[in-house]
């Protein structure tokens, strides 16, 4: 047929992202999609694994096998991939802070299955700077991040040539409310930051800067609004051309093509009328796939329920059928671009083009990525983004279907089994998993575990490549947590900017100046001053934006808030609330750890003698887990389906007064 391609193209990798529980357990899943025509792996780590915490580490408490697999050594690595052979498959691993740690661990392994570093083939996510800004799984500085980042691409393109070593992350951007423009334009400030720092470290020849400009690849975000996110993409392409073209001077116009891989917006699934999230889910995939010159190389698609909790099996197989429907039944791969021509497309192609040149400008102008990140620069916009982002669905001005338009509905088939819609975690894994680490250490030969370490702290001290010392650890048996912690001696750990102090919400809706006079009436009848709201993050989640958009809200409306950003423990929570003799405490939790975390900070509170004073919860909270909850002593327990901020503020006046027995 005229128009068709001489030769239909091959699809691109299918992966569903996967991992929790055990090593074991995530083995038996991987198996499982890979028997289903999954054609690659992606790897969910757990919070303790992503931030350099064993699983019997205090911090860790909660967190274990929840929002993905915990690996905290060799013989974790091992068990994850039995049975897979490493040297045919595309392994792709969400790790950051880590990610050096976790590539060791899996060479190592690779080795043992007979597999060379230049046969593996996969990518390691390696993006610190948007853990920084988004995801808040960073534990090291921003300079010493990035010498981690650049000897993994040193180190790869010497020894595991088809490795992608790093995935520039947009996505967790758009999650954090970056618009199309700065979502392009953010990331590709980073990776010339990271380019800059290959190139200058001399670890590799100039007349091989090409193959590292190859393996880079991108990991980005598309939302429902399909028909934008394909021309985004093309301008993602056209930009990275031309700046490797231009500030590298690669020839080779293979090795300046954009390589990246794709999980479509989980931000935009929703807890009211969740089966609406399966079309949001197919569009959104449309907006990768469409536009051939500008198509996804990798893609993951989330689960229906992903708003409610982790998805079961069931749910996975279900987007895994959607890409195969449309790569193996639709006519897509059969025609060249569709959209090569269209003056409509190039407008707007052209205009998201233009805006991401000029926050890349910016970003230079302030010193950098880097720069701007410490400088809060970064952080600042996406929260002022994405408070507008909520400003126009609370106004009703940007329709999400179910949730502030139409939301008379029928009840859903999906969810009528309650809490067995979605995937429960064995509160027993946490214990298994603090046994088997000790039994770990105790089994191994620690003359060989000192030694190695001792090794990387003297590297990490200098200037050598720290990947050699980092495989040495892992073939010694050191544990996730002895890597970290070796490195935070040298290193030091970071607390990001929380780009609250210039970020405002605006007004919202008519309603904000109602509950500003509540605030200054309810502060009046308590004795004066401000009302003061100590928003807290408990344990290692770093999904921050909630907590923000909070606390801007909560300012705006008349709150004196003190936020003190992510990762803190009961106790400084406890104390943070009695020195700053804060009204309330709101505590945010969306990584499942709040039936442990929650009660921590009320105990903490009953023996600071505060028993009195009112906190509230808000996350992914399962119905029996927030009656739990209530019975505790928790006022209030809000969750995904209370988007309108301006009445959870409106609510937490009301916890106050009524705390205070005010009428």
């Amino acid at each position: 047929m005229e128009g068709r391609l001489s030769e239909r193209d091959r699809p691109w990798v299918m992966r569903t992202y996967a991992g929790h529980s055990s090593a074991t357990a995530s083995n038996a899943l991987f198996r499982r999609n890979l028997d289903k025509g999954q054609t690659g792996l992606s790897v969910a780590f757990d919070l303790p694994t992503q931030t350099g915490y064993d699983p019997d580490d205090p911090l860790a408490a909660g967190e274990v096998g929840r929002v993905g697999v915990p690996i905290s050594h060799l013989g974790d690595m091992r068990s994850l991939f039995a049975g897979i052979p490493l040297a045919e498959a595309n392994t792709s691993m969400t790790i950051n802070a880590t990610a050096m740690w976790l590539l060791a661990l899996y060479v190592v392994v690779a080795e043992e299955h007979g597999a060379a570093g230049a046969e593996l083939a996969g990518t390691t996510q390696n993006d610190i700077v948007k853990e920084y800004l988004s995801r808040g799984t960073h534990i090291f500085p921003p300079g010493p991040s990035l010498r981690l980042t650049t000897d993994m691409i040193a180190w790869t393109v010497a020894n595991a040539p088809r490795w992608n070593p790093i995935n520039v992350c947009s996505y967790h951007l758009q999650e954090a409310g970056a618009t199309p423009i700065q979502e392009v334009g953010f990331a590709l400030a980073t990776a010339v930051a990271v380019l800059d720092a290959v190139r200058d470290a001399g670890q590799v020849p100039a007349d091989r800067m090409g193959e590292v400009v190859a393996r880079m690849s991108f990991f980005v975000n598309s939302g429902v609004r399909f028909v934008e996110e394909m021309a985004k993409m093309r301008a993602f392409g056209a930009l990275w051309d031309e700046i490797t073209a231009t500030r590298y001077e690669i020839k080779d116009p293979k090795q300046r093509r954009l390589r990246y891989g794709v999980q479509v917006n989980s931000l935009g699934l929703t807890e009211a009328q969740p089966e609406n999230n399966i079309q949001r889910i197919v569009l959104e995939m449309l907006g990768v796939t469409l536009s051939r010159s500008a198509r996804a190389r990798a893609i993951q698609l989330p689960a229906w329920n992903e708003a409610l909790g982790l998805p079961r099996p069931w749910d996975q197989q279900w987007s895994l059928r959607m890409q195969q429907v449309l790569a193996l039944e639709s006519d897509l791969l059969d025609y060249p671009d569709l959209f090569d021509g269209s003056p409509v497309v190039a407008a707007l192609v052209d205009s998201i083009a233009a805006g991401a040149r000029r926050e890349l400008e910016q970003i230079q102008r302030l010193g950098g990525v880097v720069a701007a990140v410490e400088s809060g620069y970064l952080k600042t916009e996406l929260v002022a983004s994405l408070a507008e982002r909520r400003r126009r669905i609370e106004s009703g001005d940007e329709v999400v279907v179910g949730v502030n338009r139409y939301v008379d509905t029928e009840p859903s088939p999906l969810t009528t089994t309650g809490a067995d819609h979605v995937e429960q975690v064995d509160p027993g894994v946490e214990a298994h998993a603090t046994a088997a680490v000790r039994a770990w250490r105790e089994a191994r030969d620690p003359a060989p575990v000192a030694a190695a370490l001792a090794r990387l702290r003297a590297d990490a001290a200098g200037t050598a490549n720290l990947m050699p010392a980092t495989i040495a650890c892992a073939r010694a048996g050191v544990t996730t947590g002895e890597w970290a912690g070796a490195l935070r001696e040298v290193f030091g750990e970071y607390r990001a900017p929380t780009g609250l102090s210039a970020a405002t919400g605006g007004d919202a809706d008519h309603s904000l100046t109602a509950v500003r006079e509540r605030v200054l009436s309810t502060a009046a009848d308590l004795g004066g001053g401000r009302l003061r709201l100590l928003v807290g993050k408990p344990g290692l989640d770093g999904h921050s934006n909630g907590a923000e958009q909070i606390a801007v809200r909560a300012r705006d409306a008349g709150f004196e808030v003190i936020y003190q950003g992510i990762r803190l423990t009961p106790e400084e929570i406890v104390a943070a609330a009695i020195e700053e003799d804060v009204d309330l405490v709101g505590l945010s939790v969306l990584s499942g750890s709040h039936l442990a975390a929650v009660p921590a900070v009320l105990d903490g509170l009953r023996a600071a003698g505060r028993a009195d004073l009112p906190l509230v919860v808000g996350g992914i909270i399962p119905p029996p887990d927030a009656d739990k909850l209530r019975a505790a002593g928790v006022a209030r327990v809000f969750t995904p389906k209370d988007f309108a901020l301006t009445q959870i503020v409106d609510e937490l006046v009301d916890v106050i007064r009524t705390a205070n027995a005010l009428p």
